[in-house]
C-alpha cells in the first residue's frame, strides 16, 4: 500500500467512527490551541511594545529624573527623592551636547485640555505638550500639512500651534487643508494652526493623534513651575553610535546636575529598546509555561488516542487477517495504524493552530498592534502533533502487526 491509500483508509476509519474520533480530536486541539495561543499572545504582545517604543524613534533615548532616590536609606535616613529635571537644566545639557544628533526639551503640559474652533469643541481628553523645534525628529512625528515650529517661535513663545488628526476630524470635518492658518483656543489661550501631524494610530490602548503641541516658551509661560519636570530627547545621527552618545550624555548630566563622584545618578535614561529587551527576557519562564500547559494537555490526548486506536484493532481484527491474507505484510498494517493515528492528531492540530492563531490576533487586536503570522509556532505544532500520534499509535500499530492471520479471521 502506498501513502496515498494509508491516508484513505486512515479517514475511512475515523468516519465509521466520527463521534470518538471527533472527541478525541477536540482534546489534541484545545491541547494545541493552549501551546500555540499563549505563544503567539506573548509574541504579538512583544512586537506590539516594541513597535509602541520604537516610536519614539529609533535611535533616540531619553531623560528623566530618578524615582527611587538617590541614597541608600542608611543609619535610618529615608531615601532622597530625585529633583525634578529643571528648565536651566535641560536648556544647558542642549546647549552643551555636542554628539552627532539632535536634543529636544519638552514639556508635558496638561492631559485633559478642551479645544475650540468657532461653535465646535473638543472633549476635555486632548493631550497638551509644550516642544522645541527638533521634538518631532527626536519622537518620530511626521509633519502631513503645514510645518514645523521655527527656532524664534519657540524661542519667544509664539502663540502657534501644531495638531493631530482627531482635532482635525472634530473640528474642521476632517478637512486637514481647511484648519491650517485657523485661529483655535486651547483652553483660554487662542493659537494660529502652523501644522498638523500625520496620522500615528493609537498607542498603548492611547490615541497619539489626539495630541495638540505649543512652542516650549509659551507653555513654560502658562503651565510651568518650579517643581516643572522638562523632559528631555536625544535622537542619534547613527545607530551604532548609540551606547556612546548615552555614556556622553550620562557624563554631561552629571555634571549639569552637580554630583560628586561618590554619588550615584540621580536621573534615568530610557532607550527604546531597553523595556522591551527586559520584557522579552522576562516571557521566557511564560513561554516555558505555556509549553508545560499545552504539552500536559496533549499528554491526556495522547492516552486517550492510544486508547481509542487499541479499541480500533480490537474491532478490526478480522479485517487485519484479511488484509494478511491476501498478502498485507506486517510492515504494511503497521504503517496503516501509525497513519491513522497520525491523521487524527494532524486533523486536531489543525483544529487547534487556528483557535490558537484567532488568540494571538485578539490580543494583538486589543493592544491595537499589528498582528504577526507564528509560523514558527505553527511548525512546532505539526511536529508536536506527529510525534504524538507516532507515539500513541506505535504500540496500537505493533499489536495489529503481530496478530495471527488465522486466528484474526476466526475473530467475531
Amino acid at each position: 500500500m502506498n501513502f496515498t491509500e494509508n491516508i484513505k483508509i486512515a479517514l475511512n476509519a475515523v468516519r465509521s467512527n466520527i463521534l470518538r474520533a471527533v472527541l478525541t480530536l477536540l482534546i489534541i486541539a484545545f491541547g494545541i490551541m493552549a501551546l500555540v495561543g499563549i505563544l503567539t499572545a506573548i509574541d504579538n504582545a512583544i512586537f506590539s511594545l516594541s513597535d509602541n517604543f520604537n516610536r519614539l524613534g529609533a535611535n533616540s533615548f531619553s531623560v528623566f529624573p530618578a524615582r527611587d532616590g538617590v541614597s541608600g536609606n542608611r543609619k535610618g535616613k529615608k531615601a532622597k527623592r530625585a529633583d525634578e529635571i529643571s528648565f536651566k537644566q535641560a536648556m544647558a545639557f542642549k546647549d552643551k551636547f555636542d554628539f552627532p544628533g539632535k536634543v529636544s526639551v519638552s514639556m508635558w503640559c496638561t492631559g485633559n485640555a478642551v479645544v475650540k474652533y468657532e461653535k465646535e469643541k473638543t472633549n476635555p481628553t486632548v493631550l497638551l505638550d509644550a516642544v522645541d523645534e527638533n521634538n518631532l525628529y527626536v519622537k518620530g512625528y511626521e509633519i502631513e500639512y503645514g510645518r514645523n515650529f521655527t527656532e524664534i517661535e519657540v524661542e519667544n513663545g509664539s502663540n502657534k500651534v501644531i495638531i493631530g488628526k482627531d482635532i482635525v476630524e472634530t473640528l474642521f470635518d476632517d478637512k486637514p487643508q481647511r484648519a491650517l492658518q485657523k485661529v483655535i483656543a486651547v483652553g483660554n489661550i487662542k493659537y494660529k494652526v502652523v501644522g498638523i501631524l500625520k496620522s500615528r494610530g493609537s498607542s498603548m490602548n492611547q490615541s497619539d493623534d489626539r495630541r495638540v503641541l505649543i512652542p516650549l516658551m509659551n507653555g513654560k509661560r502658562y503651565y510651568g513651575s518650579s517643581k516643572k519636570n522638562y523632559r528631555i530627547g536625544v535622537a542619534m545621527a547613527n545607530s551604532t553610535d548609540m551606547d556612546s552618545g548615552i555614556a556622553a550624555a550620562t557624563g554631561l548630566f552629571r555634571n549639569i546636575r552637580r554630583l560628586k563622584a561618590s554619588q550615584e545618578n540621580d536621573f534615568r535614561i530610557f532607550h527604546s529598546n531597553s523595556l522591551v529587551e527586559i520584557i522579552t527576557e522576562n516571557t521566557t519562564n511564560l513561554r516555558m509555561g505555556a509549553l508545560i500547559i499545552g504539552l500536559m494537555t496533549l499528554l491526556g490526548a495522547a492516552i486517550g488516542l492510544m486508547n481509542i486506536m487499541l479499541v480500533s484493532v480490537t474491532e478490526r481484527t478480522r479485517e487485519v487477517g484479511i488484509c494478511k491474507a491476501i498478502g498485507a505484510t506486517k510492515q504494511n498494517i503497521l504503517v496503516q495504524f501509525l497513519t491513522e493515528a497520525v491523521v487524527i492528531c494532524q486533523m486536531g492540530g489543525i483544529v487547534g493552530i487556528i483557535l490558537g492563531v484567532l488568540i494571538g490576533f485578539g490580543v494583538a487586536h486589543a493592544m491595537d498592534g499589528n498582528f504577526v503570522m507564528p509560523w514558527n509556532w505553527i511548525g512546532l505544532a505539526v511536529f508536536v502533533c506527529m510525534v504524538v500520534g507516532i507515539v500513541s499509535g506505535l504500540y496500537p500499530a505493533l499489536k495489529a502487526a503481530k496478530l495471527d492471520p488465522i486466528e484474526s479471521l476466526r475473530h467475531e
